[in-house]
């Protein structure tokens, strides 16, 4: 078996990218016309605020896509902006790339220009790293996404497929213009992916991990831990016997339950666990504020409590179709596997109980597969101005996507789930 690939490892990428022998010359580019199904009345806009785009229009066009979520609501993307979380001070400006044909909005993207690359979580610090080294800015460069959401879904908002594809033309040809060294598609959908592919972008995997409901779904806790092998259900009993124990005990609070102070509380606790390891965080008050205000209905609080005293916090999005999220999480007290309990175990209860039919973990974290999140492949797309640079990445994302397929091979010998006819379940044991 081969060993799992660290996709992170920027050290061990950088040193492979520029093994590549970058030779360093004039960039000569092809003009991108937009033709669209033989039609020339459409008309691209590009604006510098979410706030120039006509929130009917851009939710509208949201609906239209596959597996929409949250995320990419008009309420969010202003909120990062207007909170001061996703703007220009920390390195987020905007430039939403929209195609207009008449009064109609046909395709939109939220589009950044970055002069870093935190808050992204599809790491490229070893390519700027080899930038460097030759002497040429890596920075500032353009990405397409949701701010500091790795939440896979639609990010080329589009009516049809021949639109979708020439919102991404004119977005390179816009960056070709700004004289940006790239533009990076994050976490889109498979209509994103199929665009870029179409579009001869390099395609990027990585992984995340993710919960599914059993179909029918599960009728409640106990029958989603008899799925599982008799050393995984035993684990988590008595990691949530540890928190029981502690005198632990959970709120659940949605949409309008979740009352201002509610929200302060866990901005306490959110805040915390990131100044605990050194670092602010990325979201300020004002976003939540604005969250509770416009996005109420998108929001799972579960507040935990002992000795009727609030001592941590998880927040979980939400979406019409039955899917949540696993989004921030923060505690001012330690109690042992109450991380486990606020993150994975309380969220997982309440979607067995609602029906609801995934939950994804978020980010990175092998962990989650003892806990029945297993391992789903997630997707990027990168266009780079440089062609040698191109050309050496291009090779590395070779290598690194043979490197995630025996990765995701490896995992999936790992499965937490017993034989639907093998072990049986003996719960006087656990």
């Amino acid at each position: 078996m081969r060993p799992s690939c660290r996709h992170n490892d920027f050290l061990r990428i950088a040193s492979q990218v520029t093994d590549d022998k970058i030779e360093l010359g004039n960039a000569n580019f092809e003009s991108h016309k937009l033709k669209i199904q033989g039609r020339s009345d459409y008309v691209i806009r590009v604006l510098t605020t979410p706030l120039e785009v006509n929130a009917l229009l851009w939710n509208g066009l949201l609906e239209k896509q596959q597996n929409p979520n949250p995320f990419m609501r008009h309420e969010y993307l202003c909120a990062m902006h207007d909170s001061g979380s996703a703007a220009p001070v920390t390195g987020w400006t905007p430039r939403f790339i929209t195609m207009w044909q008449g009064d109609a909005l046909a395709a939109a993207c939220a589009l950044y220009i970055k002069t870093h690359s935190y808050g992204e979580y599809v790491f490229d610090w070893a390519w700027a790293n080899a930038y460097q080294q030759h002497g040429i800015d890596y920075y500032p460069k353009a990405i397409i996404a949701a701010p500091f959401t790795p939440v896979p879904g639609p990010r080329l908002l589009a009516r049809n497929p021949a639109e979708r594809e020439a919102l991404l033309q004119a977005a390179v040809a816009w960056c070709q213009q700004e004289k940006l060294s790239s533009l990076h598609v994050l976490f889109g959908n498979d209509a994103d992916i199929e665009a870029s592919q179409a579009v001869q972008l390099m395609q990027r995997h990585t992984v995340q991990f993710h919960w599914c409901n059993s179909v029918p779904g599960y009728q409640n806790f106990d029958g989603f831990l008899d799925s599982l092998t008799q050393e995984k259900r035993k684990k988590i009993r008595q990691e949530r016997r540890k928190v029981r124990d502690a005198g632990v005990r959970f709120r659940t609070l949605q949409g309008a339950q979740i009352t201002a102070e509610d929200w302060d509380f866990f901005y306490a606790c959110y805040e915390r666990t990131y100044l605990e390891h050194g670092n602010a965080p990325y979201l300020t008050p004002a976003f939540f504020t604005q969250m509770k205000n416009a996005m109420a209905e998108n929001w799972l609080l579960f507040i935990a409590e002992q000795d009727d005293q609030p001592i941590a916090s998880s927040l979980i999005g939400i979406s019409a179709d039955k899917c949540a999220y696993g989004r921030y999480w923060g505690a001012l007290k330690r109690v042992d596997c109450l991380h486990f309990e606020a993150c994975f175990y309380q969220p997982l209860q309440w979607c067995i109980e609602q029906g609801f039919h995934r939950f994804e973990g978020g980010a990175q974290g092998e962990h989650k597969m003892a806990r029945a999140l297993m391992p789903v492949k997630t997707h990027s797309a990168h266009w780079l101005a440089h062609p040698a640079f191109a050309d050496a990445i291009e090779r590395f994302l070779m290598r690194e996507g043979d490197g995630i397929k025996h990765y995701l091979e490896s995992l999936g010998e790992r499965t937490p789930f017993r034989q639907a006819f093998g072990e049986s379940v003996d719960r006087h044991s656990e």
